[in-house]
């Protein structure tokens, strides 16, 4: 195993993939490329579930990247990400580190291990223009006839799906999708996976963890610094439902309910993706959630040929 291969751990939202890819990267000296859409965003740290102190093992601290590198308010995308991650990617290979891609955004991991060519896509204001008035019914016709909707969020939020469409009327003359970056990767994916029934008791659990923390405070505060509500609603689920609480327009056990079902089905959404992408080619190894971390590894290094050059004596047992 060579120290320019990514190692790739995923999964759905409260799968524990972070705690696992740090406690990796500790144990092979590697440093962590988050994949995940929202925690590029500073200031929105409880709601995207940084966890930023799960990055220290004992007296020592973990490298991460691609989180906080985008100011709130701003929007960021895959074909970024993409650049972004090609830049860390190489930094870290060239230092002699070995890489541990963590993240359940599966556009944005599918982007970077396929080596998909892609095209930035400005904003098109002559096409919003022109799409001004159309209903959201028609918006979302106007997506089909241009794409499979499998990213379901691209239709709930009406920003949301012009961007969608924009892109997809942008790759229908490009085609960029079907091309390859000449960007080659050598990894292994593994795949953190849970029953649904425990995934639900784990993200309603941590969703109370996190309300406690502050993420109603958090959302607050991005009201407060000017962020408008109808911004909030595009960086995902949880300050979707929080402004909506906030604003006036739901009471909070309400808002908490409704928000605990809508993570859920996210999470059934983000599993949905990452078995289309092993129906696409992409090797999948997946592991068994219920296994504690340290079995977690051993089945990881296991698979990566790392035990005898960069396993602690009690993981290689």
């Amino acid at each position: 195993m060579t120290s320019d291969c990514l190692l790739c751990i995923a999964g759905a939202t409260a799968s524990g993939k972070t705690r696992l890819a740090v406690k990796l990267a500790d144990v092979i000296d590697g440093e962590i490329i988050s994949a995940d859409a929202r925690q590029v965003y500073r200031k929105m740290d409880v709601g995207t579930g940084k966890d930023l102190d799960e990055y220290t093992i004992g007296t020592k601290k973990i490298p991460y990247h691609l989180i906080d590198i985008v100011d709130a308010g701003r929007r960021y995308d895959v074909y970024q990400y993409q650049c972004d991650f090609q830049r860390v990617y190489q930094d870290i290979v060239n230092r002699g580190k070995t890489p541990v891609l963590c993240g359940g955004s599966g556009m944005y991991l599918e982007a970077v291990l396929g080596n998909y060519a892609l095209e930035h896509v400005p904003v098109d204001e002559e096409f919003r223009k022109q799409i001004a008035q159309y209903s959201d019914e028609q918006l979302i016709r106007l997506l089909k006839q241009h794409k499979t909707l499998h990213n379901t969020s691209d239709i709930t939020d009406r920003e949301r799906l012009i961007r969608a469409l924009e892109i997809a009327l942008h790759s229908d003359h490009c085609q960029s999708s079907q091309r390859t970056s000449e960007f080659p990767l050598q990894y292994k994916l593994f795949y953190v996976f849970f029953e649904r029934s425990v995934l639900r008791e784990r993200i309603a659990l941590r969703l109370q963890q996190r309300l406690q923390n502050g993420l109603v405070e958090e959302v607050q505060s991005l009201l407060d610094y000017g962020i408008s509500s109808e911004d909030l609603c595009y960086y995902g689920l949880e300050y979707r439902f929080i402004t909506q609480y906030l604003t006036g327009h739901t009471d909070y056990q309400t808002m908490v309910s409704t928000l605990t079902i809508a993570i859920g089905q996210f999470a059934k959404r983000q599993q949905t993706w990452f078995r289309r992408m092993e129906r696409k080619g992409f090797e999948l190894i997946t592991i068994d959630g219920s296994l504690s971390d340290e079995q977690k590894l051993k089945k990881i290094v296991l698979n990566c040929d790392l035990c005898d050059d960069c396993l602690n004596s009690d993981l290689s047992d």
